[in-house]
């Protein structure tokens, strides 16, 4: 149903740095991009994730309660890109480990402009 998920910065290259880096740890590559906008996805057909500058020319923002949910297939994938993100100077949001009983498995963390995104899977 998500096509794509847009996260506003104000400092673009330094946030294309950021995720060529963290989404490379998954698979996802540059597949659209101008100097206004990238985009980052395992393939063209599946959901992507971009960085933008805001249209309207003011301050990129965070959303307070907005949260972008990025799926791997293991536990060691969260905990592989929870690292890399705080090794980028990302900010710990939660610890990668596992939340409830349902087998949700996530580590939580801000990227450099201070947008929540969270790694996860589902252990079966």
């Amino acid at each position: 149903m998500i096509g794509y998920v847009t996260l506003g910065t104000n400092n673009f290259d330094a946030a294309a740095a950021f995720y060529d880096a963290l989404l490379a740890e998954i698979g996802a590559k540059r597949f659209m991009e101008s100097d206004q906008f990238i985009a980052w996805a395992v393939s063209p057909t599946q959901p992507s994730l971009g960085i933008i500058k805001p249209y309207d020319g003011k301050a990129a923002s965070v959303g307070n309660g907005v949260m972008v949910s990025l799926v791997v297939d293991s536990p060691d994938k969260v905990n592989l890109m929870h690292k890399k993100a705080l090794a980028l100077g990302g900010k710990d949001e939660g610890a990668a480990g596992p939340r409830g009983t349902s087998g949700f498995y996530a580590g939580y963390f801000r990227d450099l402009d201070g947008n929540k995104l969270n790694v996860f899977c589902m252990k079966s």
